[in-house]
């Protein structure tokens, strides 16, 4: 996971879209093993990279405050939302994507 941060992300066309900023994942409850313990589900991509932020919205429970709602409303402004079903490839140090620029949600 923290190999993605900060990586540069092509779409499919190769259009540049920005870097990873942040990398959401789901807890799985079934793991013991601490490094199986979260499967990545997707991609926060910004334009304008903002160094700190993973982790910075929910607590250890997984629950919004309303600070960290705040903040985090203006730190992912203009972020776009990228499905790890939609990552072709992650492993050349940039990020190609399967999709286009404009299937991709904004966060």
């Amino acid at each position: 996971m923290n190999g993605l941060m900060g990586q540069s992300v092509w779409d499919a066309r190769g259009i540049w879209i920005g870097r990873v900023v942040d990398v959401r994942v789901i807890k799985n409850r079934e793991e013991r093993s601490m490094q199986q313990s979260h499967t990545i589900y997707g991609l926060v991509v910004s334009v304008r990279r903002a160094p700190v932020m993973l982790g910075l919205t929910r607590d250890r429970e997984g629950r919004l405050g309303w600070l960290s709602s705040l903040v985090a409303r203006v730190v992912y402004a203009g972020c776009m939302f990228v499905p790890w079903e939609s990552v072709a490839s992650s492993d050349s140090g940039e990020v190609h994507l399967a999709s286009t620029r404009k299937q991709l949600a904004r966060v």
